[in-house]
């Protein structure tokens, strides 16, 4: 049963990285890459439970979090095209 779910997943994940190759716009490309992050973590979470080895919930864990602050980083990287780092270059009014 659990691996029937594991295969449900990894299509599912073929399929979002079709959706993210192929667009039509950027957006769906960013949605598709952050659900397969999501089918990611799912999929390492019924290996966990299948191999009983209760420690790769500890692993999607940490894979969900850093998943979740790239997705932070590319969203506003499109919305304000850079992350906000300073630039070197001074100002008009500063010395």
């Amino acid at each position: 049963m659990f691996l029937a779910a594991m295969a449900g997943v990894v299509t599912t994940m073929l399929l979002l990285l079709v959706r993210a190759m192929l667009g039509p716009t950027v957006y769906d490309r960013i949605l598709a890459i952050n659900v397969f992050g999501t089918k990611t973590v799912l999929f390492i979470a019924v290996l966990g439970f299948v191999n009983g080895r209760p420690e790769f919930l500890d692993i999607g864990l940490v894979y969900a979090l850093i998943n979740f602050i790239g997705m932070i980083a590319v969203l506003k990287f499109m919305q304000y095209g850079d992350l906000g780092w300073a630039d070197d270059r001074p100002e008009d009014g500063d010395v």
